[in-house]
């Protein structure tokens, strides 16, 4: 079914110049916005706290300044979400689990502080799975997340709410986090344009190694537009970069002369999908008819190393679950219970080797791409899978086999973006991964915003709502 177009579709941009020429107001965008959350939100399940009573105020605050022509900026009136793990002064964490009873937060995270003084309008916090450790939309608190696209089929998580409040048009731009793939799993199985960032480049009260919070969104011009504010340093992170005082743009970035690399197999993990293979490899070849010089490279991670990562995952989550009480123990998704429960044994020696291995892992990725400008991948070797499944091979027992291709790249501490870039036989998305050298967020927005406009490929269309 296709829905028609409303002001909750608009981009960033679109949004800036309606509010300029004055044809439309921030209030009717958040009017929008509301009723196609009423629409949706009882099929997708993105949202853990609606903001919309604030959200008018802000509005009304916010048509204010564009009537005067005092706007704050690109984001001023521009609806959007953030993670529930990234902290709202009021509102609660629960960390996507339904343990305990979690308290409202008495601060603002770095993130939420600057939309707020860019204008944006929060309209709520999106969910996410038991301490964002499934790539799904799965959570004992929240109940099942489901994609707008097809609501059999899963969002990817962790940022699972943010995704699916991206492509169900919830507003432009969607604040997620990302350890392993959080933001970018989401954009390859709901066709969205999304960014983690290098490391410490947006700034988090609550840094952790590889964690990093992007945006994700429908276009990569979104993406910029929300870099540009929260792509800013802040004193509480202690893992900041120094300051970026750009707009996240390459001034006549052109594809030709670029050294891009290309692997469809991650050397360890599930098996890539054919069909995800060759979207990707078409896209490759997309980049050298443009003058680029693609070089086909041979994996770079093991096995070894996705096992210790997950391993190492495991202790830390077991820390958490061995700290609650009881009856809190049984309110965890019996998945993540098990899985992390793996970790209760593990001898200090043997987590400080799954560091050193974490190491071996940085080391590995930044020496088989640092001849590159760029490395295109699959997001994830398959596409989207059943909603109910917390993970793509269902099995807790396994190590997270679907990283492969995402996680280097967080310790690494190197930008990844994703596009779509295509669909399987029968419709599902397939999202292009293009990394860059650390700091080079700006190089991967550009490449990434070039595929997108190049390629021309056909946004996904909801079913919802």
């Amino acid at each position: 079914m296709t829905f028609p177009r409303t002001l909750a579709d608009l981009s960033t941009a679109e949004l800036g110049s309606g509010y300029q020429a004055g044809d439309f107001s921030p209030g009717e965008v958040l009017d929008a916005v509301a009723e196609r959350i009423a629409a949706c939100e009882p099929t997708i399940n993105a949202l853990w706290h609606e903001d919309l009573a604030a959200a008018r105020s802000r509005a009304e605050e916010s048509g204010a300044r564009w009537r005067s022509g005092q706007p704050r900026g690109a984001l001023d009136g521009v609806p959007v979400t953030i993670k529930e793990n990234i902290a709202r002064k009021g509102v609660a964490m629960p960390s996507g689990h339904a343990a305990g009873d979690p308290q409202p937060a008495d601060h603002d995270a770095p993130i939420t502080e600057r939309l707020e003084e860019a204008g944006a309008i929060i309209v709520g916090s999106t969910v996410m799975p038991d301490w964002g450790m499934l790539s799904s939309g799965v959570s004992s608190r929240h109940g099942i997340t489901r994609s707008p696209l097809d609501p059999a089929l899963t969002t990817g998580g962790s940022s699972s709410g943010a995704g699916a409040a991206a492509a169900a048009g919830y507003g432009p731009i969607h604040i997620g986090s990302d350890i392993g793939g959080s933001i970018r799993l989401p954009g390859t199985w709901l066709g969205l344009a999304t960014l983690k960032p290098s490391f410490g480049r947006i700034p988090l009260d609550a840094p952790y190694l590889g964690r990093c919070a992007g945006p994700l969104a429908r276009t990569v011009d979104d993406l910029r537009a929300a870099m540009t504010v929260i792509g800013r340093p802040d004193a509480r992170d202690y893992s900041q970069l120094p300051p970026y005082s750009g707009d996240y743009r390459v001034p006549d970035f052109s594809v030709s002369g670029l050294r891009v690399a290309v692997h469809t197999e991650a050397g360890c993990g599930m098996p890539t999908d054919p069909e995800v293979a060759a979207v990707v490899d078409a896209a490759a070849q997309r980049f050298a008819d443009a003058g680029a010089q693609v070089t086909r490279i041979a994996p770079f991670m093991s096995e070894e190393l996705l096992v210790d990562v997950d391993r190492f995952w495991r202790v830390r989550s077991w820390v958490d679950y061995h700290g609650l009480d009881i009856e809190d123990q049984r309110r965890i998704l019996p998945y993540v219970a098990r899985w992390c429960t793996a970790g209760a044994d593990v001898p200090g020696a043997e987590l400080l080797r799954c560091y050193q291995s974490i190491q071996t892992m940085r080391q590995a990725t930044v020496a088989a791409t640092e001849p590159f400008d760029l490395v295109l991948s699959p997001v994830a070797p398959v596409a989207a899978f059943t909603a109910e499944w917390p993970m793509p091979f269902n099995d807790p027992d396994q190590p997270m086999g679907h990283i492969s291709f995402t996680v280097p790249y967080n310790m690494s501490e190197q930008p990844a973006a994703s596009v779509n870039a295509g669909y399987t036989a029968d419709g599902r998305t397939v999202g292009l991964q293009l990394a860059g050298r650390r700091f080079d967020d700006a190089g991967v927005l550009a490449a990434a915003e070039w595929f997108e406009r190049s390629a021309g490929i056909a946004a996904p269309e909801r079913t919802v709502g």
